[in-house]
């Protein structure tokens, strides 16, 4: 085990901790500069760049795409990752193994090249709208973050409590909600945090499958860039870390997150 005394290694967290936070801090301290290129350290104070956020239609519409499509494709990894799972540890099925590794496939292959093969076989070659289209990349994005977490616990479940179960007379479906779905929610919840937090800041897919009608967040931040280097990139990044911290903190109170992970810790 590593020693929480070794003082090489406190040395060496503190520089991680720093190379993490540092960059973060600048961010913040910048957005609240005066002049009208981001630089640090500033000169003056305003929270002009915060009202600015608001009055650019691409920043607003593109929050609403990015959350709605992050949401529905957290959701629908999970209506299909988690069956999927399920199937592959309780039933014998044939090449378990290969349909693993279809699953993870979509984490062999660089995001940029996904992108660009949606692009090229759902706009160009089935001619399906861009919303559609984006929502089936980042369901391909998401689903192996749930089959990863979920596969790990369900082999950690002990399967004669479903068994269990099922010789008092409950019904396999009955079971499958009672009994499975309660003992791996800590693993659940993760899974729709890692998803919702990687489709909503996904740049490759939402890259190419972006257009005029359908405008992503990511893709508008850069293409504000290419034309302005003003704060209010680094006002629109404190509200997205606010934005992420605060979804943290309501799964953790509303679902207890952190409870659950110490229950199964100790368990």
């Amino acid at each position: 085990m590593l020693d929480r005394h070794n003082r090489v290694l406190q040395i060496i967290g503190v520089i991680v901790l720093a190379l993490l936070i540092l960059p973060l801090g600048i961010v913040v301290v910048t957005s609240f500069g005066t002049e009208a290129t981001i630089s640090f350290p500033i000169k003056g104070f305003t929270l002009a760049w915060y009202a600015n956020i608001w009055t650019q239609p691409a920043f607003v519409s593109g929050f609403q795409s990015s959350l709605t499509i992050a949401l529905l494709a957290s959701l629908l990894a999970l209506l299909i990752g988690v069956p999927a799972v399920y199937a592959l540890t309780r039933f014998n099925i044939p090449k378990q193994g290969w349909f693993q590794t279809l699953f993870l496939s979509p984490t062999l292959i660089p995001e940029i090249v996904i992108g660009f093969a949606l692009y090229q076989t759902l706009v160009i070659s089935w001619r399906l709208p861009l919303w559609p289209s984006l929502l089936i990349g980042h369901l391909l994005l998401c689903l192996p973050y749930v089959i990863r977490l979920v596969t790990s616990s369900m082999l950690h479940l002990d399967p004669h409590i479903e068994e269990a179960a099922w010789t008092l007379g409950t019904s396999r479906p009955h079971a499958f909600f009672t009994i499975v779905l309660p003992n791996i929610r800590t693993s659940i919840v993760a899974a729709f945090m890692l998803c919702f937090i990687n489709s909503f800041n996904n740049i490759p897919i939402s890259l190419f499958l972006n257009g005029p009608s359908q405008n992503m967040l990511p893709t508008a931040i850069l293409n504000y860039l290419q034309n302005n280097y003003d704060p209010t990139v680094s006002a629109l990044s404190v509200l997205l870390m606010l934005f992420t911290a605060a979804l943290m903190i309501l799964m953790e109170r509303l679902l207890g997150v952190g409870a659950l992970t110490t229950t199964g810790t100790n368990a």
